[in-house]
């Protein structure tokens, strides 16, 4: 028999002829190439993650607990009677105060002690301002009296004082309980109007008259109802008379 005819020949069946099993490669060899760059990639977000971390920290300890965005400027603004440095003295912010530690709020309450101001914006601005915008009182009228003239602003607070009265502010002759009336008053009658007022005077709330130009007075009465008692007498002042209540502006009276 050739040899060609023999490598032909099938196989002989039998329990003794199985075909050898297939070897499967070792599972340390075919393993070892995922494994490797699986690990450098684990290792390298690591790395990653911990860098991270370092530069977040580093950059808290520098913003929080050290000078560099520190308060190098407290800047002053809005205010025209007070001075920079009278704002900053109440202001009472430390040079060198990290600026995101700066208690905008106590800040503001430390300011607003000043008499003169009425309020007051807090801003932080880096890398090292902290800017204060000031609203200070306008005087609406004045109270004489022996140490001078006492300026009041629409809330009827006396807030400061001067030594000669301002032109062009009315007048207040009132008792403690009647100063917010007589106020509210003045603050409500239109421009026109006010520039006419001279002097209020009101013992009680409900007593408020008020002294015009030219020798004439209005009977106010309440502040109630300003607004309305204010246009009607307006009117009246079209006629002649010296006397003007409007204290009951449905039936008003000239005399």
């Amino acid at each position: 028999m050739s040899a060609t005819a023999a490598r032909r020949r099938p196989a002989a069946s039998g329990p003794d002829s199985r075909p050898a099993p297939r070897r499967r490669p070792p599972r340390g060899r075919s393993r070892r190439p995922v494994r490797r760059p699986y690990r450098r990639a684990v290792v390298r977000r690591r790395l990653i993650a911990i860098m991270i971390m370092l530069v977040v920290t580093a950059v808290v300890c520098t913003v929080w607990f050290t000078p560099a965005l520190g308060v190098r400027e407290v800047e002053v603004r809005g205010a025209v009677h007070l001075t920079g440095d009278q704002v900053r003295e109440a202001a009472a912010v430390e040079p060198g105060t990290p600026l995101v530690r700066v208690d905008v709020h106590a800040v503001d309450a430390r300011v607003r002690e000043l008499p003169r101001v009425a309020g007051v914006h807090v801003e932080r601005l880096l890398p090292g301002t902290l800017r204060l915008t000031v609203d200070e009182r306008d005087p609406v009228a004045m109270i004489i009296s022996p140490d001078g003239a006492h300026l009041v602003d629409a809330t009827a607070k006396d807030y400061a004082t001067v030594t000669s009265p301002p032109s062009g502010l009315p007048e207040l002759r009132v008792g403690p309980d009647a100063l917010a009336a007589a106020v509210g008053v003045i603050t409500q009658l239109p421009e026109a109007l006010r520039r006419e007022v001279l002097i209020v005077t009101a013992d009680t709330p409900s007593d408020v008259r008020v002294t015009l130009s030219a020798g004439r007075e209005a009977r106010w009465g309440s502040s109630a109802d300003t607004p309305r008692k204010a246009a009607v007498l307006e009117v009246l002042m079209t006629r002649k008379g010296t006397v003007f209540d409007v204290s009951s502006p449905e039936l008003p009276t000239v005399s």
